[in-house]
């Protein structure tokens, strides 16, 4: 085991330099919130800086460990324990899987608390949690719980027409109940609700902005267009996918054969982060909403609830990215109806679309960014600082990518570049490079491996130390 693999303290592991039995709760705490996630790791006997103390007694620290967790959780999550030998010292590794029956409870003092992982801490989870992680427990999505609407007070005729244009059938009662959206007592779900015509949903809405310039500056004073939406989803997708094309361009150049269009933004890429959005979102939290704001050289699309497994989209690669869907039974329908694939490869369709376009460069690539509790998707102006010599910029990327460095010249200057910059991240040199975010965390170990570069520190405050060629020799 190399404790280098594990830098400071994160979402996914926690380091404690002795076993607390009198005051259990401070490492409780970490197995609730790892459990109520998608599981982690704790490391007894080890500072946060990895510095080794080792455990005067890890044989009944274990026990001990084991016996803790049975008496003060509820319920009692799976977990692996292992004891590592480091340096003559002995330390025991804790290993909390995801749970499958959430919230898991710490026990204290007569309350019973449940927590989450923010970063490289475990705080109560809210009320808004506790609703979610009983939801996991029991297996059941927000959008399939019953609403308080009847099927007899709501029309489904947007959905209707929708449905009747892309799928070619008539959609009849019965559909309604197959799909999931009413239930044997005639009630709508969740889903059935957002579907509904109307505006049956509070917390469905969507804002638009149009902002003069590359920030929000003075608030609304600066906006050129600002607009919010209230409806079913299908006119949510709809007025919000109007609302870009009016404040966006399309910008064409004259052909040898035909006329050659340059958008701002790809139709698609667009679309597809807009349903992203919309289905993926957290409905759950009220008084929140979906944002789209679109500034002079971006648009950026918020929507409320990060990755549904507790992870964070700029730390994988979008490109290959599993699918858990947040709201299945929107998801089904949308699938249905051609609006979105079942598989989930919605985040790559954004990445190709970009890809497709004629004046594609590698610094337009989309980017994704999530918390614990937001999904942002950013994608560039294509024409942005550009519509001068479109063409040109176009032949100049074409010639730069069939140019990419070689792997051990890249990493070269991956390690020049740590040296002026010590705080970059991953993702901005996968950005940089134009490779894919795998490629570089595969450089990254292949120079930490080598004792090239050392990253210090914790996951959010840390940086990449240059060794000098002494001290790699």
């Amino acid at each position: 085991m190399n404790l280098k693999d594990y830098p400071g303290e994160t979402n996914l592991y926690d380091k404690k330099e002795k076993l607390e039995t009198n005051k259990p709760k401070s490492w409780l705490k970490s197995v609730s919130a790892f459990a109520n996630s998608r599981g982690g790791k704790l490391f007894f006997g080890v500072k946060e800086d990895n510095v080794v103390l080792g455990l005067e007694d890890y044989k009944k620290d274990s026990e001990n460990i084991s016996e803790i967790i049975k008496t003060k959780m509820d319920s009692v999550p799976d977990f692996d324990m292992e004891i590592k030998e480091i340096n003559g010292k002995f330390i025991l590794v804790l290993t909390i899987f995801p749970g499958k029956n959430t919230p898991y409870f710490v026990l204290d003092g007569g309350t019973r608390t449940a927590y989450k992982r923010v970063g490289n801490q475990s705080i109560p989870a809210d009320r808004i949690d506790l609703f979610n992680l009983s939801l996991k427990g029991e297996h059941i999505s927000y959008d399939s719980l019953e609403s308080k609407e009847k099927l007899d007070d709501v029309t489904f005729r947007e959905l209707s027409l929708e449905y009747k244009e892309r799928v070619n059938r008539e959609l009849v009662e019965r559909d309604l109940k197959s799909f999931g959206l009413v239930n044997d007592e005639d009630k709508l779900t969740n889903a059935g609700a957002l579907f509904a015509d109307g505006y049956q949903v509070y917390q469905s809405r969507v804002f638009c902005t149009r902002w003069n310039g590359l920030t929000k500056a003075n608030g609304r004073m600066d906006a050129f267009d600002d607009e919010e939406f209230e409806g079913n989803i299908i006119y949510l997708l709809k007025a919000s996918m109007d609302f870009v094309k009016r404040n966006s361009k399309k910008m064409w150049k004259k052909g040898p054969v035909y006329r050659v269009e340059y958008p701002d933004y790809p139709e698609r890429a667009v679309q597809e982060a807009l349903v992203n959005a919309l289905i993926h979102r957290d409905y759950s939290v009220v008084g929140s909403e979906v944002h789209v704001d679109i500034y002079d050289d971006r648009l950026e699309i918020y929507s409320p609830g990060g990755m549904c497994d507790g992870s964070f989209i700029q730390e994988l690669d979008p490109l290959d990215v599993s699918s858990i869907r947040r709201n299945p039974i929107l998801a089904d329908l949308f699938s249905r109806m051609g609006l979105m694939e079942r598989r989930g490869s919605g985040l790559r369709k954004i990445v190709e679309a970009y890809e497709l376009e004629e004046g594609y460069q590698s610094k337009f690539i989309p980017l994704f960014r999530s918390t614990e509790s937001s999904f942002r998707t950013i994608l560039k102006n294509l024409n942005y600082d550009t519509e001068n010599d479109t063409q040109n910029d176009t032949q100049n990327d074409t010639q730069n990518r069939s140019k990419r460095l070689k792997p051990d010249v890249r990493r070269e200057k991956i390690v020049e570049i740590m040296r002026n910059k010590s705080e970059i991240t991953s993702l901005e040199l996968s950005e940089l490079f134009s490779v894919s975010l795998i490629t570089i965390k595969r450089d990254l170990k292949r120079l930490t491996d080598e004792k090239v570069i050392e990253y210090v520190g914790s996951a959010k405050d840390g940086y990449w130390s240059v060794k000098s060629k002494n001290e790699v020799e």
